[in-house]
């Protein structure tokens, strides 16, 4: 095998190997996510019906995706050096959550994940963001 050829081989056999230490690493930090217990009487509102996607885009692009990544799947830059997984939001563990799971998780935050009531002042601003990760799914 000629030199070009064998340092080609090991640069990607060293790219695959980042790629799955890296899948693991997530894996592994998705595994020892605690309990976001949300209140009863936030759980079940509901997401208003012109809640538009379009501006929940916006603002996603604007607070968000720095974070979780242009997708939700907590893979954005600031993501990486986050304690903990900035979470896949087009998993169907996160889908399976109510609108007002996402809205209330959103507006109050925990942690790392910082709370967009002030940074998002307007209920139907931050409603719009619920839409547009409604359309993360798989």
């Amino acid at each position: 095998m000629k030199t070009t050829q064998k340092i080609a081989t090991m640069m990607v056999a060293a790219v695959i190997a980042v790629v799955l230490l890296f899948g693991n690493a997530v894996q592994a930090q998705q595994a020892k996510a605690k309990p976001w217990p949300v209140p009863d009487k936030d759980k079940a509102m509901k997401a208003p019906a012109k809640a538009d996607v379009a501006t929940g885009k916006e603002l996603w692009a604007k607070h968000c995706k720095s974070c979780h990544g242009s997708k939700g799947l907590g893979d954005g830059p600031k993501g990486a050096s986050l304690k903990t997984f900035a979470g896949d939001f087009s998993s169907a563990a996160f889908q399976a959550g109510t609108d007002g799971e996402i809205f209330y998780r959103t507006s109050k935050g925990r942690d790392e994940m910082p709370g967009y009531e002030k940074k998002i002042p307007e209920a139907n601003d931050r409603w719009a963001l619920v839409a547009f990760m409604r359309t993360m799914k798989k």
